[in-house]
């Protein structure tokens, strides 16, 4: 008779093991040394490939230390510009915590498409490549334990939570050990309310909870990284000078002080104790040698926040940052975007325009007359906005530099259905204004708002070709980009495409209504972004031009949010106008716009026709003596005198 021997497992050795490795107190969570042996950039992901160097990114060695346990603050916040290795660090800190701390991790992109994304191009890959963590995440379908926005380990024993701050519901119902607050400055409020205040909640069940916030800031008033970064620690990194050691930190305002514009190559910093020069091969050692030091050390043990900008970063060499400066200097759009990505700051907004006055009494002494083309304008748009009785109309023109001038203005009688003011309009297209060289420019690009009567728009838009008219409508959302193709949309009754989407464009309202009431205030012609007004235009127009402002709101959750806000005795068309006429502009590619480019339209269109031909003196003194257009010397008897347009030109 054979014998079977059946082991069975030990159930007190079982629940010994398993007290046991309760019990045991969990080991250090070291993040660096987490990242060293286990972070590995691929060529795609990194200009330097390999396992994570220590070396090359010293400034994050502090910012990991006080996200682990050992330190007691909850609030971990760093106010970066754009691709400085901030979601290393998150990445870092999440995955790291999954395994050497597990527990359930929040992770929350400004908009579920975000996180999808993230999820899908960022997060698998980390999970797939990273051998420890292969295991814990086999990467297969378990009964919904892996999915695009939720990944749990094998044992149970802690998930990744990928939410959207649009979404109040992914928000709710949950509570969480660790959270990232990812691309916060670009988080608008949901159905809910706040979305920080309810991602915040979510962590208040752990007393030694940790919450990472980080973004690139945006505006001001009104940023939420700003803001955090001013509640917590403010610590900034500061580095020793090469020659004298004194500690410092390196100010863009420093960089910019010695900034040579014909030689950008040699763009550095000067000491602020000894006055010796700080050169970028000096970087990579005084960066290695910095500190960080907190201006509001008090908030330190609560809440610490960091500020890094590009400087300091092998990224990008303080060349490029010179560079990137001078074609951005005097657009404030485009000095927005370089305070925001490469310097790392809040761009702090023109809330309002200059009264209204002002720029009526500016006018009053142009020296170009409504209808009339300035010298300088080579590029010529219309902005058309729609109302339920009327269609008002601005043409605008652009030239080098950013700079525009308000050419003509407009009211047709009528809807846009109406029969006859289509006809006006498709006359409009067709129109031309002199210049100052007595040659007739039409128009170059047109946009239309469809953001109300969309149908009615398209059915008149679609009898003129696309590279001459677009329809576009204005979002006030300041993280938007500044002109975006509308996604595909459908007719809410038929299902059916709707076509004018390949022609339909969203464009950044708030930001273009900030630059222009900058812009609006420079006095000086030559002046990047100057905008210039003719001479015939009347009050309401310089009214309806200035008749908005950015304005705190609360809200009834306590969340003040800033909005646009018009004067609800004040029609502002011609601001709308003025928005659209530039988003036509920049469609056209004004903001890239070659200097061949510019020379051939100069070469095209500001020159004398052939029975007006003079000479260039001639021609000079000419448009100066006579803005209403040019003459021929003997027609003239004035002394001539040198004109700011031409100055422009000259410049």
């Amino acid at each position: 008779m054979t014998s079977i021997i059946v082991e069975t497992a030990n159930a007190d050795r079982i629940g010994r093991e398993v007290l046991a490795e309760i019990l045991t107190p969990p080991p250090e969570v070291d993040y660096l040394a987490w990242a060293e042996k286990n972070i590995v950039f691929s060529e795609r992901e990194s200009p330097f490939p390999g396992r994570y160097n220590r070396d090359l990114f010293p400034y994050f060695d502090e910012i990991l230390r006080a996200l682990s346990p050992a330190d007691p603050c909850r609030i971990v916040t760093i106010m970066k510009s754009a691709q400085l290795g901030g979601t290393v660090v998150a990445n870092i800190f999440t995955l790291g915590s999954i395994e050497m701390d597990p527990g359930d991790i929040l992770y929350v992109h400004p908009t579920e498409s975000n996180a999808q994304r993230w999820s899908k191009m960022k997060l698998a890959p980390m999970l797939r490549n990273t051998s420890s963590l292969t295991r814990l995440f086999p990467m297969k379908n378990r009964d919904g334990l892996d999915s695009v926005l939720y990944k749990e380990r094998v044992d149970g024993r802690g998930a990744i939570q990928i939410s959207g701050a649009n979404s109040a519901a992914s928000l709710s119902q949950v509570s969480m050990k660790r959270q990232v607050q990812d691309d916060l400055s670009k988080w608008e409020n949901n159905s809910g309310g706040d979305p920080e205040t309810q991602a915040d909640s979510r962590s208040r069940a752990h007393e030694f909870a940790k919450i990472l916030k980080i973004s690139t800031p945006l505006v001001m008033p009104g940023c939420r990284i700003t803001k955090n970064f001013e509640d917590g620690s403010q610590e900034h990194l500061y580095v020793p000078c090469p020659h004298c050691g004194h500690l410092q930190t390196l100010e863009w305002e420093n960089m910019l002080a010695n900034l040579n514009e014909d030689r950008p190559e040699d763009a550095h910093f000067t000491c602020i104790d000894c006055g010796c020069t700080i050169e970028e091969h000096h970087r990579a050692e005084i960066v290695r040698r910095g500190e960080w030091r907190a201006l509001n050390p008090k908030a330190r043990r609560h809440h610490r926040s960091f500020y890094l900008w590009s400087v300091v970063s092998a990224l990008q060499s303080w060349e490029r940052i010179a560079r990137e400066w001078l074609g951005a200097k005097g657009d404030p759009a485009s000095e927005q975007t370089f305070l925001n990505d490469t310097v790392g700051r809040a761009y702090v907004t023109a809330g309002e325009a200059p009264p209204w006055e002002t720029l009526r009494d500016r006018g009053a002494n142009s020296d170009y007359p409504k209808g009339r083309i300035p010298t300088g304008g080579l590029i010529l748009t219309i902005g058309i906005d729609c109302q339920a009785d009327r269609v008002e109309w601005q043409v605008v023109a652009f030239g080098r530099e950013f700079r525009r001038w308000t050419v003509d203005c407009g009211v047709i009688p009528g809807h846009i259905s109406d029969a006859t003011c289509r006809d006006r309009l498709d006359a409009m297209l067709e129109q031309t204004w002199t210049n100052s060289y007595g040659r007739r420019i039409g128009l170059d690009k047109a946009a239309i708002d469809g953001n109300a009567y969309t149908e009615e728009v398209w059915d008149w838009a679609r009898r003129h070709p696309a590279s001459k008219l677009v329809m576009v409508r204005g979002s006030n959302t300041e993280g938007a980009p500044l002109t975006a193709r509308v996604k595909k949309e459908r007719n809410a009754k038929t299902g059916k495409l709707l076509k004018y989407s390949r022609r339909f464009f969203n464009f950044n309202a708030s930001i273009l209504k900030m630059a222009l009431y900058r812009n609006v205030a420079k006095q000086d012609p030559l002046d990047r972004g100057y905008v210039g007004f003719p001479t015939g235009l009347d009050d309401e127009y310089y009214r309806q031009l200035t008749a908005e402002r950015r304005v705190p709101k609360k809200r009834k959750d306590g969340f003040t949010e800033y909005k646009w806000e018009k004067d609800p005795t004040q029609a502002n068309e011609m601001l709308d106008t003025m928005n659209q006429a530039e988003v036509a502009a920049i469609l056209y590619g004004i903001r890239g716009l070659p200097d061949k480019i510019w020379d051939r339209l100069e070469q095209e269109r500001e020159t004398f026709p052939p029975e007006a031909q003079l000479d260039l003196e001639d021609a000079l003194f000419d448009a100066s003596a006579h803005p209403e257009g040019p003459t021929r010397p003997e027609q003239s008897k004035e002394k001539p005198r040198r004109s700011v347009g031409w100055a422009a030109y000259r410049k």
